[in-house]
């Protein structure tokens, strides 16, 4: 399952920035002499799928720097920026009014309208994206708990210990003359100098 959310979350997110990007409406406009084409990308008709896939990668990647509690409220991060993303594109893919505003812009008339208006399907290559952001959160709520976290290694000293190993082991004595027990004594964080 860790496998799968990963790359759902990842692929996820690509492809809502990816059609951030991209075209999601074209449409026509006269400005007295001749007609001109206008368009509207993504970013244009809803600057929230790109900043939703922004935060669903970095909960995706935050999933495994916490652990309990803060993973189920990072996965719950990650699954709602991908439903957010899903509305986005659902509910602004079909709004003409940035096309209205860039016919407005294309004429200089202010009250300037797009004729001839279609949609293309970057909105649902973005609304593609959402669902597998959503997916990945859903995966990482359920099976979250299961999967490994970063260790604790290199913790503050006096933190809890993420292990139950780590917290009946006492350390073991250095002895300055022993090269390895300085070494031991570095990787367990202990200064040997002390």
């Amino acid at each position: 399952m860790l496998a799968v959310a990963l790359g759902s979350g990842a692929v996820g997110a690509g492809l809502v920035l990816l059609a951030a990007g991209k075209t999601w409406a074209r449409g026509e406009t006269a400005d007295g002499v001749s007609s001109l084409h206008v368009h509207a990308t993504g970013s244009q008709m809803t600057a929230l799928p790109g900043a939703l896939a922004l935060v669903g990668l970095a909960s995706l990647v935050a999933v495994f720097a916490v652990r309990r509690a803060g993973r189920y409220l990072v996965s719950g991060l990650l699954a709602l920026s991908g439903l957010g993303v899903v509305l986005a594109a659902l509910l602004r893919g079909s709004d003409h009014g940035p096309l209205d505003s860039a016919a407005a812009a294309a004429t200089g008339l202010t009250h300037a309208t797009a004729l001839h208006t279609s949609t293309t399907g970057w909105p649902y290559v973005s609304l593609a994206g959402g669902l597998l952001l959503l997916a990945a959160g859903l995966l990482a709520l359920r099976h979250g708990s299961r999967w490994p976290a970063m260790s604790g290694r290199y913790d503050r000293p006096g933190a809890k210990p993420a292990t139950r190993r780590a917290r009946t082991a006492a350390p073991a004595p250095v002895d300055p003359d022993r090269p390895e027990d300085l070494w031991k004594a570095l990787d367990r964080g202990e200064d040997p100098t002390d």
